[in-house]
């Protein structure tokens, strides 16, 4: 820490006050690092500078505090939400960030009438209004689950757009996983039945389910119609093979279970989810958090999770160790969600079973990831005794454009968790000439730390010429950086890579040198990010190039074709009739467009 910070920093913990609040650290340009909650401000903040903190993350911080700022507040309860408040707004890079903080999946049932929709997304506000069932560990889960209801009471699952164009049945109707509501081949009554019976599904209510096929298949035989008997009991196959799936789980209610551990400096927390009886499955998380109380750890997540990432909360969360700020946890999530939330630790029979269940996915998802965390650990250990400084977040930048055009520039992140994939940047390069890397790079750096803080270490790949140059944009930001240039070895082979240093040093590390996989790995995951995103961009171009060639076809034209089949797959799927029914299309240049698309 610089003396002059140091001794301003001695000063404000003299004067702190010991009531509640929250605490901000500040870098040297004002940038904000951190922000924490305390019930006693002084104590709290004190703690960062005594000579026994030994995580790597926490001494990392306190090196670049320049300046505490502070604000009172009521109760510790305030302190909580106003600093979820600030972490969302502002997102220090030292706060506990999820690496996956993605929303809920949901299952939806949309409000369409009279053929509603089933589909799964990504956080409840995002959609149309409707009814949601869920949230589902994963998007794979959540797709299983349709794909399950497509089979049980074929509703539709498709866009809109594709619902309302539909001339004639489509694949799904053919495979009976849908019942043709698009061409009118099922009463809206009727389908409203199968849409009620996927609502009670998903609600958990099967017995009842069960009951109706059975009547449904002996009433169908009955009546000598042995093919819908046949369909009726394939549906209650299917039915019963789910509950047979779900049997051990019969308790009616809600919650999430948590169980965390930490083992070798890798904490994983683990979150399984129960709606109306039913477990759906888990997720592993592993946060980058501070300090070193399991309890206290676990409450840091919960606030981060709930306040941050999730857009519901049951009314029961079950925990694996006691959180030590129960009370006032439970005082803010009733606040922000507006219902009665409960924390428990001491639990019994079938939930007992639940935290049993979490506690033994937790010890399996740390035991797998600590066999890569010690790896990647001697690899940031061995690249630190090389360049002689502590390392713990790497940025790593590369060029990728296709004969000198539109190019792009991407920025990986790396850290002693592996990769940051939350903190990736690309940039379209822009007013440069074609295949200018140097230009590229240029512009790339300047945009990016203009506004953004430095890394431990930057690695510039290109070698000496492109270090020269990440040097002068670095003189002209008035930025001190340190830096690595990576040049290719003899023959372009990996292993044979030499490190330029900016005093002009350089030096080859051996082929097995963990320093060196290190490198290789973010060079490598640099190269993989840009490729990729410029593959997305180039096919995005590609796929309308195949409407721009027909001649005669211009912009407008083309723009009422796609929106009248909703995208490209539609139009290349259309026959030449379908094509004449597009406003101001005619029967010439549908037939023109039909021949072209289909040489």
């Amino acid at each position: 820490m610089n003396p002059n910070a140091h001794e301003h920093i001695e000063k404000i913990l003299a004067h702190m006050t010991q009531l509640p609040g929250v605490y901000k650290m500040l870098g040297k340009d004002g940038e904000l690092l951190y922000v924490g909650k305390a019930k006693n401000l002084k104590n709290r903040v004190s703690s960062y500078f005594v000579k026994t903190i030994e995580h790597p993350k926490t001494q990392a911080l306190v090196a670049r505090i320049y300046d505490i700022e502070t604000l009172v507040v009521r109760s510790e309860t305030e302190a909580l939400l106003l600093e979820q408040n600030l972490i969302k707004l502002h997102r220090p890079p030292y706060n506990i960030m999820l690496r996956d903080d993605k929303s809920y999946v949901y299952i939806f049932v949309s409000a369409d009438k009279p053929y509603p929709r089933i589909a799964s997304g990504r956080g409840k506000g995002k959609h149309q209004i409707g009814k949601f069932f869920g949230p589902y560990p994963s998007a794979y889960s959540a797709r299983d689950t349709l794909l399950t209801l497509q089979k049980l009471f074929n509703v539709r699952q498709c866009e809109n757009s594709y619902f309302s164009q539909r001339k004639r049945p489509c694949l799904q109707y053919q495979i009976k996983r849908c019942t043709a509501p698009c061409v009118g081949l099922i009463s809206p009554e009727d389908y409203k039945e199968d849409v009620n019976n996927s609502i009670r599904f998903l609600q958990g209510d099967t017995k009842e389910l069960n009951q109706e096929l059975i009547g449904k298949m002996e009433q169908a035989a009955e009546a000598l119609e042995f093919e819908k008997a046949v369909f009726y009991r394939d549906r209650l196959s299917l039915l019963r093979e789910v509950q047979a799936q779900q049997a051990v789980f019969k308790i009616k209610g809600e919650a999430d279970i948590l169980a965390i551990a930490h083992q070798a400096g890798v904490t994983c927390v683990q979150i399984m989810y129960v709606r109306n009886g039913q477990m759906l499955g888990g997720k592993s998380y592993f946060p980058d958090m501070l300090g070193d109380d399991l309890g206290q750890m676990l409450s840091d997540f919960i606030a981060n999770f709930y306040f941050q990432v999730a857009d519901e909360i049951p009314v029961e969360l079950i925990v694996n160790l006691e959180v030590p700020d129960k009370k006032q946890l439970e005082e803010a999530l009733q606040q922000t969600f507006n219902k009665k939330i409960q924390i428990k630790h001491k639990v019994r029979e079938t939930r007992a079973e639940w935290q049993e269940l979490a506690q033994m996915n937790v010890q399996h998802a740390i035991k797998g990831k600590l066999s890569n965390h010690l790896e990647l650990n001697e690899r940031f250990h061995q690249l630190e005794q090389v360049v002689g400084r502590p390392i713990d977040r790497i940025e790593c930048f590369d060029i990728s454009h296709t004969m000198g055009e539109a190019p792009i520039a991407s920025c990986v992140v790396f850290d002693q968790g592996g990769a940051r994939k939350r903190d990736y940047r690309q940039f379209a390069i822009q007013d440069i000439t074609g295949g200018d890397d140097y230009a590229a790079m240029r512009q790339a750096l300047i945009r990016r730390y203009k506004k953004n803080m430095l890394p431990d270490l930057l690695l510039i790949d290109g070698g000496k010429g492109q270090l020269h140059m990440a040097m002068e944009v670095m003189q002209e930001l008035e930025l001190d950086a340190f830096m690595i240039g990576v040049s290719k070895g003899e023959g372009r082979k990996p292993g044979l890579e030499t490190l330029h240093f900016t005093d002009g040093t350089k030096i080859q590390l051996a082929e097995d040198h963990k320093a060196l996989h290190l490198i290789q790995q973010v060079r490598d995951e640099a190269h993989r990010f840009a490729i990729t995103r410029h593959r997305a961009k180039r096919d995005k171009r590609r796929s309308s190039s195949v409407l721009e060639a027909i001649p005669g076809l211009g912009p407008k034209r083309r723009r009422d074709l796609l929106t009248h089949f909703g995208g490209i797959q539609g139009v290349l799927s259309a026959s030449e009739k379908e094509l004449t029914l597009v406003p101001g299309l005619g029967e010439v240049m549908a037939r023109t467009i039909y021949k072209i698309l289909h040489e």
